[in-house]
């Protein structure tokens, strides 16, 4: 039993590593564009990067919005 519940907890971990990393990738494809034209001085780390594209949310294409509203789910 202790078995069982070991490997359900491993594969949750693993099934919730997956898409923290499949939503990180929609964010580094559909925002680096937005990036680079909106925040080109900000260092990344800290969520400097983040800051600065929520500071710019009017001006941010949609599919950069889109992917980080997923972030936010």
């Amino acid at each position: 039993m202790r078995a069982v519940i070991l490997t359900m907890s491993l594969f949750t971990a693993l099934a919730a590593g997956t898409a923290a990393q499949a939503q990180q990738n929609d964010l580094a494809k559909y925002c680096q564009a937005d990036i680079k034209r909106l925040c080109p001085t900000v260092q990344p780390g800290g969520g400097r990067v983040m800051q600065c594209l929520k500071a710019h949310s009017k001006e941010m294409s949609v599919g950069c919005a889109q992917a980080l509203q997923k972030m936010k789910s």
